[in-house]
């Protein structure tokens, strides 16, 4: 592997060597045609030589003091069997900053555990941000959790995967997942066919987050014997929801009656979690309140209850996403 160097950032000229003690597991590390180290070397402006199983660094000391972390702890995702792509890159500089990790980024020799992960049928799923650890850790020690912030950041998929943990492990009977059938410019009773056939478009990322936890014919079976029920916010009234792990997406499109109603059906050996971007409400006719934003002002700070926050930094989609997220709520919004 060999490249012309890439600008080194500024400050004292530092390098450093690492050998790894899996050389075999090198080309997954540096991605075809070495994407992954070239993503580095453009991301923290250090360059990157590699023979055999030893990778020399080059650069500012500080850059590559970080690039060193950040290529260990990848290295030690590849021993886990997870796939090195760019938002994973982004994800591991990210959480290289922050020195309060609590053990997330590990030692490149062997692959101990990560202290935080859910674990489903098809994959093991560890935090890509510090804010991500932190709810995955309110996923499991609150009883109903509020989740805000922009798309990408992993809120309703995290908790889709903590639900098919826990129905996994028979902690709950059910998994009941629900969102108000609204969207921009259309309204429900014009769409075609039968009612299950109007709402699923509107559930679709929910179907998808489960299929990525779970074999399809078990999505199914699950379904088809009512362990799983997806569906509307207007199918909850009047029910209690008792042992069951009970999901709210786009809660920003209820209105407070609506919130108020489905917060009221929590019932025994429950847990809740309402996903939501407080910024981005479909509500038709004019600024309605959300009942999102009602709730959370109303609720927070009540025991039991946790309220985690994401940022545009914990978009872990295409960089691209997060910069849109900043541009679209920057200052000249």
């Amino acid at each position: 592997m060999s490249r012309k160097p890439v600008q080194a950032q500024s400050g004292e000229r530092s390098r450093v060597e690492i050998t790894f003690d899996r050389p075999q597991l090198l080309p997954q590390l540096f991605g075809e045609y070495d994407a992954n180290i070239l993503a580095l070397e453009e991301r923290l402006g250090v360059y990157i030589h590699a023979r055999g199983e030893r990778v020399v660094i080059e650069g500012s000391a500080e850059a590559v003091a970080q690039a060193r972390e950040v290529l260990q702890e990848l290295h030690t995702r590849v021993i886990r069997g997870e796939d090195v792509d760019t938002g994973l890159i982004d994800a591991v500089i990210a959480m290289s900053s922050q020195p309060t990790l609590d053990g997330i980024i590990a030692s490149d020799k062997g692959a101990p555990a990560p202290s935080i992960m859910i674990r489903t049928r098809k994959k093991t799923i560890v935090p890509r941000s510090i804010a991500q650890a932190h709810y995955m850790r309110q996923l499991v020690s609150n009883e109903m959790i509020f989740s805000l912030g922009p798309a990408g950041t992993g809120k309703t998929y995290l908790a889709v995967a903590q639900a098919v943990a826990q129905l996994i492990t028979g902690s709950v009977q059910r998994l009941i997942l629900s969102r108000p059938a609204v969207e921009a410019g259309e309204r429900i009773g014009f769409l075609p066919g039968d009612m299950k056939e109007k709402v699923d478009p509107y559930l679709r990322p929910l179907y998808d987050a489960l299929y990525d936890c779970l074999p399809a014919e078990q999505v199914e079976r699950r379904i088809a014997s009512g362990e799983i029920e997806i569906a509307p916010i207007a199918f909850m009234r009047g029910r209690t929801l008792s042992d069951a792990f009970v999901i709210l997406d786009e809660a920003q499109n209820t209105t407070p009656a609506q919130m108020k109603m489905f917060l009221t059906r929590f019932g025994q050996n429950s847990r809740m979690v309402i996903c939501g971007d407080p910024n981005q409400t479909d509500l038709p006719g004019g600024p309605p309140a959300s009942g999102l934003n009602d709730a959370v002002g109303r609720l927070e700070g009540v025991e039991g209850i946790a309220i985690v926050r994401f940022g545009a930094a914990d978009v872990v989609r295409h960089p691209i996403v997060g910069r849109i997220v900043d541009a679209y709520e920057g200052p000249n919004a």
